[in-house]
Formats: C-alpha cells, structure tokens, sequence
C-alpha cells in the first residue's frame, strides 16, 4: 500500500537542520537577503565580508534576483539540495526581501522546503503570508520563557515603531513568539526552537523553555553554546558538560537537534558533509 507522507515526516527526512540523520545526507541554502533586525541581542554582531563561520555573518547582502540566481546555480550542483532558507544576516521577517525571494522559490523550484530562522517577534502577524507562499519550516530563536531572564539577553525590541527596553522588551518579545509559535504550528508547519545556551545567565532556565515549547507543540529544540560577542564578548560558552546534561534534560520534553553549526546566513551545501558559503557563487556573478 502506497502511503502519502505527512509534512513532519518528509522534514524529517530530508531537512538536514532538523534530523540529525539528514545533517549528513542533504543540503540546505541560506539566502542573505535579510540585513534589518527589529530586535538587539546582547550576543549579536552582524558582519558582512568577513571569513566568522556564525550566524549574522554573509559575504554580502543579495537582492532577491541575485538571490534566485545563487539558488539557480545551487541546484545544479552535485549534491542533494532539499532546502531553500532565508537566515538572515538579520531578521528575515523585517525584510520584504524574504517573502519574495522565497515566493520566487516556491514558483521555480516548488520540490524544495522553504524555511525561515526568526526571533518571533513578528511571526505571528506574518504566519498567513508565510502560508500563502509555501514555507514549510520555521526556526524561532527563544532564549528564555521569562521576562526576568529576557531581560538579561535582549537589549531592546523595535514594535511599531517605538522602542522597548528591559522587562518590557522581554515581555513583549516572549509573548509574541508563543502567540507566533501558536500560530504557524496552526497552519501545519514544523518548529523549531533555537536556544542559546549562555552560562550564568539562561543556563538554568533550559528546561522551562523545552516544557513551555513543548506544550505548545514545537517539533524539535536546537540548544546552541554561546559564540562570545557583543556584550557577551568577555563571557563563556558553555562546556561539553553543561551543553549535554542541558540537552538530556530537555530532552524528556522535546526531541533534540545536536548536530548544528551555526551556520553563516549565506551557507550552501551539506552540513554535516561538504558545506561551504557563497562567497565563490556571489564572486562569479
């Protein structure tokens, strides 16, 4: 008998940022198209033409054209790209970028999985759009379920066009991302939650954030150590110990992603096998 896969089963399968299996076997593509963020997080620093292997890093920020025709090229290579995604170097859904690079995506190249990485503070507000062209993923970086703790991590958060700072930005940022969550896990697409592991700050707090998610009904949590920048330049990352004992306690909750790299915002290419960015596709245009 011929059975029809769910959508959380071909994710599975064949997101190689969401399966620890397919991390080795397929290929995903970051399209730096994204340079605004409506959020300011103590351990960011966003670069563009700089050789950092990390989040908020690209060659250089790409027109949704340009963008296509990197993807173009992409799909010719001699590996299995299952993954168009937009990651940034900032925040994807404060940029109008995103939502038309991933509609010409989903007109040109309809087989692959559209995804997004986000901090959630506008997710909930573009969960329909998301929808309507096709995204089948979405990552939502939560570092805290606790506006004390928030606190601690989020500088200020930019709604409407007035700035929040403190609690009252940690507040406003953790109720959003829950309503957001809610929201696109309502319309059938698979969640992921992004922690950053920051020692002496959230490190207690891990198991809070996988029950809360949890019972919201995200798919799967991604704890990633602390890259030491920003205000957090002077801080740790944590050690072997505290990532894996964080990761078997949260795991009595919600499955866990251990395989991540975190990844540049232009990264092309097999995670776990041959990956690589696009400085040589962007260099050759």
């Amino acid at each position: 008998m011929n059975m029809v896969k769910t959508n959380i089963e071909i994710i599975k399968e064949q997101h190689p940022c969401f399966s620890n299996e397919a991390h080795f076997k397929y290929g995903r593509v970051h399209l730096p198209v994204a340079p605004k963020c409506n959020i300011r997080c103590r351990y960011c620093e966003i670069k563009l033409g700089c050789v950092e292997g990390r989040p908020g890093v690209a060659e250089e920020i790409l027109t949704p054209l340009e963008a296509i025709e990197i993807l173009r090229n992409e799909v010719k290579q001699d590996y299995p790209l299952t993954v168009v995604a937009v990651a940034g170097p900032g925040e994807p859904l404060a940029n109008r970028e995103t939502f038309e690079v991933l509609e010409m995506a989903k007109e040109e190249f309809p087989h692959l999985i559209r995804c997004i990485a986000t901090n959630g503070l506008a997710l909930c507000e573009h969960a329909s759009e998301l929808e309507k062209i096709g995204v089948n993923t979405v990552t939502v970086t939560v570092n805290a379920v606790d506006h004390r703790v928030g606190a601690k991590i989020y500088e200020h958060v930019r709604l409407n066009g007035k700035i929040h700072f403190g609690e009252d930005a940690a507040r406003i940022l953790i109720d959003r991302q829950q309503q957001g969550v809610r929201e696109v896990i309502s319309r059938g697409m698979v969640v992921k939650i992004n922690t950053v592991y920051i020692p002496h700050v959230n490190g207690d707090h891990m198991e809070e954030i996988a029950k809360c998610y949890a019972k919201l009904g995200a798919n799967i949590m991604n704890i990633m150590p602390l890259i030491p920048l920003g205000r957090f330049a002077g801080g740790r990352p944590p050690t072997c110990e505290e990532l894996t004992l964080a990761r078997r306690v949260c795991e009595k909750h919600i499955e866990q992603f251990e395989r991540c790299k975190q990844c540049r915002a232009d990264a092309c290419g097999i995670p776990g096998g041959d990956d690589g960015t696009m400085a040589s596709a962007c260099a050759s245009r």
